[in-house]
């Protein structure tokens, strides 16, 4: 009996840690933007960027980053899609002054989506325009 209690709290331990190993390594993507956007009332240039996020639940904090700089924060919100994204993309909008908007992340080989906060998409005039 003994035995069995130690077994169950072998494999229940087992579980909980490679879990949490799981959750490290799928907050973090990669982007190409290929043309400037804004995020937050910043203006992101085309480029090659990390995209790393924290956050419990649905709401997170997501981070830009270029080499080991910090371009851009902004709060987004994660989403499953039905089937993996086949590469990493992005989503963008129109503003009304003509400039770009980024509105969702594509997380390559994943079914995450990143969705920037409605107080993002609030300030937009069109659909997004995926580049998936």
């Amino acid at each position: 009996m003994k035995f069995s209690k130690v077994s169950i709290m072998l494999v229940c331990a087992t579980f909980a840690f490679s879990s949490g190993a799981l959750a490290g390594e799928i907050n973090k993507g990669k982007l190409h933007l290929v043309e400037k956007l804004d995020v937050g009332g910043k203006t992101i240039n085309p480029g090659e960027y990390k995209v790393e996020w924290t956050g419990s639940g649905t709401a997170v904090q997501v981070s830009l980053v270029q080499g080991k700089q910090t371009i851009a924060t902004f709060p987004a919100h994660v989403t499953e899609e039905g089937s993996p994204n086949k590469s990493d993309a992005y989503g963008s909008s129109a503003k009304m002054e003509g400039s770009r908007s980024l509105t969702a992340i594509y997380i390559g080989g994943t079914r995450t989506t990143l969705e920037l906060a409605p107080k993002e998409a609030s300030q937009q005039m069109m659909g997004s325009s995926e580049s998936k």
